[in-house]
């Protein structure tokens, strides 16, 4: 029998956990880590990225669109630190990652040789799990409790790799006289996650007793449509959806009031506001102010993590389980409310809201507003597409304008709310499904950050359709400073870039969109086109993302940044005005 090195105990054990895709970029720091991948390529597949920050956002990604444990790879040193935003970005959307890092050799660390970084030390906060390979007869060990933690918690893993190790022949020889071969396991065990019977019916009576009850679902209930939509029924309760809870119920459900938030609707925030009893289920909304006030509405709270439970909001019964299955349980228990008052009300409101939202889509005027290239696009998408976006207005019109239909998917950098992350989640969609449609709805302030992985989707051939929204501004940044600080927008002004022509020379595809009339048959052409593909948007930059109810804070802030001396005060102040005054027509 051929021995094996300890990279090659790692990439073989990755196996066994049912990995078959690695996002990295090559580096010495994993040059025996690279030879296992090498020698096992007909296994497992090596996405090469151009950016280490790339590859985590991919590995976060593969993860929230599959439900599988998603694992990135980086070289000692600098390779590592650059893999850290994207880790923080699985952390905080509780993605089950591994990131393998690189290290210098084991004997020369701690003295103060080239990329001596302790990456374990530099990773103690974004992981559930992390650890330095200590010998090749270690490496099993880890593996196996490094997937087992990243799947079971939900969370990163790490295991950092000195290089000179990873080349050593496996002895057993070496091991210690405790460590036995074969010992741990690659089993992933899942509890039975459901919540105490008692508390089921503690749960049941609370929501029966409910004459105004409201639902808010986030990413945690994305599996749990079906179950959200009869208990809606039941209870005759407006759904309201978390960002990261987009695709829970789609956007023609006639129970769902869209978002909530800044980027939501206005029946959304209504409902909340006036309900007496909300349900959230598989949801972290950051946003306490837009919670129900403390003392207004009782609560119950479904989430598969204890820690969550009452962490927004002051509920009485936490109900700790996999959503979908608490909900089967849950439900007949429930009774039917008789009154349907509230959700009608909710209806009703939310048709005003489409028919303002239509208005806004349909605008011929020059330049070219967001709105209508988000709601062109929404119209074009396939049954099965998974759209991802990027963090910025693109966010606003992404969420508003850009309808959930049942089958498709959509995240984005949710906790976090990191720029950058909508190209490399879409490539990471496509490699995951290769024969469903992948679209990014991104910025053009996101975009540039990590606009060399569009040449990545050109050398795997990836059918990516990139829609940029270009308006040469960080424009969540300038409305921001204006809005909520009363500042004129500084910094924020990008110097632009022709992303047709850059496509281009990267070897894809290239289109620029810079007229409504034009917008759906250029976009038509795009979609057509095999291979990827990137859609120039030029937008108007001073078109206000405005929040469902603008609050006389809001309002006061925004009028004493004008005052201040904002460089662009005329013509933002008439698209504001002539926007309010579209509503009311």
């Amino acid at each position: 029998m051929s021995s094996v090195t300890s990279a090659e105990v790692l990439i073989d054990s990755l196996l066994d956990w049912g990995v078959n895709t690695v996002f990295g970029l090559p580096g010495d720091g994993i040059n025996g880590i690279m030879e296992a991948l090498r020698t096992r390529q007909d296994k497992i597949r090596f996405v090469q990225v151009r950016h280490e920050e790339a590859a985590a956002f991919m590995a976060c990604a593969y993860a929230k669109y599959t439900g599988k444990l998603g694992v990135c790879l980086a070289t000692s040193g600098p390779g590592g630190i650059h893999l850290l935003n994207g880790l923080y970005d699985a952390k905080l959307d509780c993605q089950p990652v591994l990131a393998v890092t690189g290290m210098h050799y084991h004997d020369l660390i701690g003295t103060l040789a080239q990329q001596d970084v302790e990456l374990d030390k530099l990773f103690e906060d974004v992981t559930v799990f992390n650890q330095r390979v200590m010998g090749v007869t270690h490496v099993e060990n880890l593996v196996d409790l490094a997937c087992r933690t990243a799947i079971s918690n939900r969370g990163v893993a790490h295991i950092t790799f000195p290089t000179d190790l990873q080349d050593q022949e496996l002895s057993r020889k070496q091991a210690s006289k405790r460590n036995l071969p074969h010992h741990t396991s690659d089993v992933c065990a899942q509890g039975a996650r459901l919540p105490p019977v008692e508390d089921l019916r503690r749960a049941a009576d609370i929501l029966n007793a409910g004459k105004r009850v409201a639902i808010l679902a986030g990413q945690g209930a994305l599996r749990a449509g079906e179950q959200l939509e009869a208990v809606a029924e039941r209870l005759g309760a407006p759904i309201v959806k978390a960002l990261l809870g987009k695709a829970v119920v789609p956007d023609d459900s006639p129970y769902t009031t869209g978002g909530i938030g800044l980027l939501g609707t206005k029946p959304s925030q209504t409902a909340l506001e006036e309900c007496d009893t909300v349900l959230i289920v598989g949801s972290s909304f950051p946003y306490i102010e837009f919670m129900p006030k403390p003392g207004k509405a009782r609560g119950i709270q479904i989430d598969i993590d204890p820690r969550r439970i009452g962490l927004r909001f002051p509920v009485e019964i936490g109900l700790v389980g996999d959503c979908r299955r608490a909900l089967d349980e849950l439900l007949p228990l429930l009774q039917r409310q008789d009154d349907r008052e509230f959700l009608k009300e909710a209806q009703k409101g939310m048709a005003e809201w489409q028919a303002n939202l239509r208005k806004q889509e349909g605008r011929s005027d020059m330049p070219m507003k967001p709105q209508v290239v988000a709601a062109e696009l929404g119209r074009r998408l396939a049954a099965t597409a998974i759209i991802s976006c990027d963090s910025g207005t693109n966010t606003t019109w992404w969420a508003r304008h850009i309808p959930a239909k049942r089958g498709q998917m959509f995240s984005c950098s949710g906790n976090l709310a990191s720029m950058a992350g909508g190209l490399p989640y879409t490539i990471a969609a496509q490699i995951a499904y290769p024969e469903r449609q992948c679209v990014a709805f991104v910025g053009d302030g996101g975009f540039s950050m990590l606009m060399a992985e569009f040449a990545t989707a050109v050398k795997y051939q990836l059918p990516i359709k990139v829609v940029v929204l270009k308006n040469n501004t960080l424009g969540q940044i300038k409305w921001e400073q204006m809005v909520f600080l009363g500042n004129p927008e500084y910094g924020c002004e990008l110097q632009p870039i022709d992303f047709a022509a850059f496509a281009r020379a990267c070897g894809g595809h290239g289109f620029t969109i810079d007229d409504p009339a034009t917008c759906g048959e250029i976009l038509d052409e795009a979609l057509a086109v095999r291979g990827p593909t990137l859609i120039e948007a030029v937008v108007d930059p001073y078109e206000p993302p405005m929040p469902p109810n603008v609050t006389l804070e809001q309002a006061a802030h925004f009028a004493t940044s004008l005052a201040k001396g904002e460089p662009n005060r005329k013509k933002i102040a008439l698209t504001v005005a002539e926007d309010k005054i579209r509503e009311m027509v």
